[in-house]
């Protein structure tokens, strides 16, 4: 098949570019070696939208993500997805986090963050009265926001697709070739080509890099790991709490969701292997330890799963955006704030698309950037559910009772373009298996939905693709 552009990724990064690119009237393609968009660190990550101010002032990571913070609320507007600018806080405990304190808000002042501010203990307990007594002053970020990672990811590629982009699942990238007009890539056993080729392929980024010999850099996973809690806990905070940064991370931070839970986490911890997002004991016990430093009403027994994700940590220590070969262009190393710069980081790899001067960009004079609105029943009033279920009967079934998804939102999920094919992937779409139970008791109906609606046996039904099937046979 021949492509104009292939995005090897369909992580935020990938998803946000070949959304980018959708405006154009060119042949996209995007691969992935997993069944579902956001099927790694986007899916597994602290969903927050990232002011900007403790990023390297000059680096890549700092000009990203302000410029991404900036156009959050207008591309999730767009894109049908939950945004909230609810703000954040750097807790300072002593006189001498007091001075980091200082320290991020000339760093925040130097990257244009907007509206930065340091507090006193006086204001800050005005904003957020369940924050430890002890705490000395805090810097208020009021352009910070929280957004569901895996929704604008998967809202994003949607919209590509939509557009006429072909998204090739299970397709692991296996070898690249340079040809006189631009690449040969074998992914999932398909040789494809095209004229330029966009490395989007987070953790793995290097080892795509290499394929087209750029080996300037590798990429080391550090594992974060995270425990949500129930909703009713959601309201504990109200903005995004971090305690003062210490060694590199931004620190175990507490902070409620766009959908109403609480979470707490991550750490981070080196790890051998790009796919061990494994949970430890010790790990969790080192989240509730430190997350109470900062929070002491955070009662675990409302706690109703634990995740970990990892995070793509470049060796150059910044967002890696470049083409060090003509056509190829890398968007590697996007770890932390690499969510709040996503729409910046897709628009710069589409500002060297263009210049790569190897395909040719006409817009498309009907593209408008938005997805069609979703049917979320959980957000509607008694009058819109009524009249939707006469409309439909199927969106009156109640298939997930925890978060109150219908069944007809789970079949509109595999049906909408780069639709689910997994439990997980209707999971992510609908938040059907999300709530208190995690799955427990709308998990088999959701088996046969996705069953019946790509006409296979529920014994061919997949947790999140591979081997990870549901079912392993019949008893009767």
């Amino acid at each position: 098949m021949q492509y104009d552009v292939i995005v090897i990724g369909s992580g935020v990064t990938g998803a946000m570019t070949a959304y980018q690119l959708s405006q154009y009237q060119l042949r996209v393609c995007v691969v992935d070696k997993r069944l579902e968009p956001a099927a790694e660190t986007s899916s597994a990550n602290s969903g927050i939208v990232h002011a900007g101010y403790d990023a390297k002032p000059g680096s890549n990571k700092a000009r990203l993500n302000v410029r991404g913070n900036a156009y959050m609320e207008d591309v999730c507007r767009k894109l049908d997805v939950p945004f909230k600018r609810i703000g954040s806080l750097v807790l300072a405990f002593s006189d001498e986090e007091a001075k980091t304190v200082e320290q991020l808000y000339q760093s925040g002042v130097q990257n244009g963050v907007p509206g930065l501010r340091v507090i006193d203990a006086n204001e800050l307990y005005e904003l957020e009265p369940n924050v430890q007594p002890n705490a000395v002053c805090a810097l208020y970020a009021p352009s910070a926001g929280i957004v569901c990672p895996y929704e604008l990811t998967t809202a994003a590629l949607e919209v590509a697709c939509a557009a006429g982009a072909e998204y090739l699942r299970e397709a692991e990238v296996t070898d690249i070739q340079k040809t006189e007009d631009g690449f040969t890539v074998t992914a999932g056993g398909q040789t494809l080509t095209a004229s330029v080729v966009v490395n989007a392929a987070g953790l793995y980024a290097d080892h795509i890099a290499r394929m087209v010999g750029d080996d300037r850099f590798t990429i080391t996973p550090r594992k974060g790991e995270y425990i949500l809690f129930e909703k009713s806990m959601g309201k504990t905070v109200g903005h995004v709490v971090f305690q003062t940064p210490a060694g590199g991370s931004k620190g175990v931070l507490v902070s409620p969701t766009v959908d109403g839970n609480l979470y707490i986490g991550p750490n981070a911890n080196v790890v051998e292997h790009k796919d061990d997002t494994s949970t430890t004991w010790q790990g969790l016990e080192e989240i509730k330890t430190c997350a109470a430093k900062s929070v002491a009403k955070l009662d675990m027994r409302l706690a109703i799963t634990n995740f970990a994700g990892l995070r793509a940590t470049p060796s150059t220590g910044d967002f890696i955006i470049d083409s060090p070969v003509p056509g190829f262009i890398n968007a590697a190393g996007i770890e932390s704030p690499g969510l709040s710069a996503a729409p910046a980081i897709a628009e710069e790899v589409v500002g060297l698309v263009r210049a790569s001067g190897r395909v040719t960009m006409t817009e498309r004079e009907d593209w408008t950037g938005t997805r069609e609105p979703v049917k979320r029943f959980r957000e509607m009033t008694d009058a819109e559910r009524a009249e939707l279920v006469r409309e439909n009967p199927a969106y009156g079934r109640i298939i997930c009772r925890c978060e109150t998804v219908t069944e007809q939102e789970i079949r509109d999920a595999i049906r909408r373009p780069a639709g689910a094919r997994s439990v997980d992937g209707v999971k992510r779409r609908t938040r059907s298996g999300m709530g208190k139970c995690q799955g427990g008791f709308c998990g088999p109906r959701v088996v046969d939905i996705l069953a019946e609606e790509l006409g296979c046996e529920p014994t061919e039904i997949t947790k999140f693709g591979g081997a990870s099937y549901m079912l392993t046979g019949k008893t009767r």
